[in-house]
């Protein structure tokens, strides 16, 4: 799977922030999965999201919507 593959859109309709229970959004450029409510990004390593709050980064302000 290369780097910027797409993520599985069953997958991403399943998938939720760990903290919020809420939808994720998928940035693709940046190979995270984003969410808005707790303001954190989840990264997809190897095409693997990583699900953990201690692997995900805060938003930067531009970031949020």
């Amino acid at each position: 799977m290369s780097d910027q593959a797409a993520i599985d859109p069953w997958l991403l309709s399943i998938l939720v922030c760990p903290m919020t229970r809420t939808p994720l959004r998928y940035d693709q450029a940046a190979q995270e999965l984003i969410s808005d409510a707790a303001g954190l990004a989840y990264p997809i390593r190897n095409g693997v999201p990583v699900m953990l709050v201690e692997e995900a980064r805060p938003l930067r302000p531009e970031q949020q919507p």
